[in-house]
């Protein structure tokens, strides 16, 4: 593996997908009040279960998979890397599409997003004091250009589709379901082009971290839903913290792999996780409309108005 493999370094991924998310983050302000963010914040247990699980659950997770799995070093620190990586728009999009809280979800990324700048590099350096590998440094998380990703395809489309929303409500309601159908493109799209982009090096990829990489993965969405759970959230809620565990930013993780840390085979299993993560998310997505479709679940269905 190289750091010009074309995971690493792609035009389509690298500029097609931040516009293609910022524009389906538009679509989901569009769908959203300021009151849905005031009802999180006037019962913000959900939002402090799933915080506490991403950023802290999340990174012992894969230690613990790490140390039971025997990984060779730069592997057990690229699973805890990315175990630590918040969520990113994607999981925003996918709790969209899986008719879960949307604005919970997008709660719980801002507030890991901003907290595991702290807590990535201390789980990190954690990993690699356990599993020491020749000629890694010190890993710093690159502050700035996570808090301006954040506020690019996070805050500001939603606050965008927000207004219009306030301002223009008719104009909003064709515009959500236009960007409802391109979300959906766009998420079928993100599948083939990772596919394609790995090419013959895919098995390659898949036998380095599969395993690992599944196993946090679940892992992760059963946390998620099983935190907020025990605060006695909604079935929305629940799904929401699923998704937000499960479906990582592995963006964030392949930069600190290899630009910051230099190594990148560390960037294998944030790489895998970035691929096989949509496969679970699929179903997710599945089950949510499926289960959203029963009238007892009616009232905690997203707006389609």
């Amino acid at each position: 593996m190289n750091e010009n493999h074309p995971l690493l370094d792609g035009p389509l991924l690298d500029t097609g997908l931040p516009i293609a998310l910022f524009v389906i983050m538009i679509g989901i302000g569009l769908s959203l009040r300021g009151r849905d963010f005031s009802q999180v914040l006037r019962t913000p247990r959900s939002a402090i279960a799933g915080t506490l699980g991403q950023v802290v659950l999340m990174p012992l997770l894969g230690l613990a998979l790490a140390w039971l799995l025997a990984l060779p070093p730069l592997v057990a620190a690229g699973l805890v890397i990315i175990a630590a990586c918040p969520g990113g728009t994607t999981s925003n999009l996918i709790a969209y599409l899986a008719r879960a809280n949307v604005a919970l979800s997008i709660v719980l990324t801002v507030s890991a997003s901003l907290i595991t700048i702290v807590t990535l590099p201390i789980f990190a350096n954690l990993a690699l004091d356990i599993w020491p590998a020749a000629g890694v440094g010190e890993i710093h998380v690159p502050v700035l250009r996570t808090i301006a990703l954040l506020l690019v395809l996070v805050l500001v489309p939603v606050l965008l589709g927000m207004a219009v929303r306030a301002a223009r409500p008719a104009v909003a309601d064709a515009m959500e379901r236009a960007v409802s159908v391109f979300g959906g493109l766009v998420f079928a799209a993100l599948i083939v082009v990772i596919s394609v982009s790995l090419g013959d090096e895919l098995w390659e990829y898949l036998r380095a971290a599969g395993l690992p990489v599944i196993l946090l993965n679940l892992g992760g969405l059963a946390v998620g839903f099983g935190v907020t759970a025990l605060t006695r959230a909604s079935w929305a809620d629940r799904v929401a913290g699923a998704v937000e565990l499960g479906i990582k930013n592995a963006t964030i993780g392949i930069l600190i792999a290899v630009t910051v840390i230099g190594q990148p085979e560390m960037a294998v299993p944030p790489g895998v996780y970035g691929l096989l993560m949509y496969a679970s998310a699929a179903a997710v997505i599945w089950y949510g409309r499926r289960h959203a479709r029963g009238p007892e679940n009616r009232a905690d269905e997203p707006r389609e108005t």
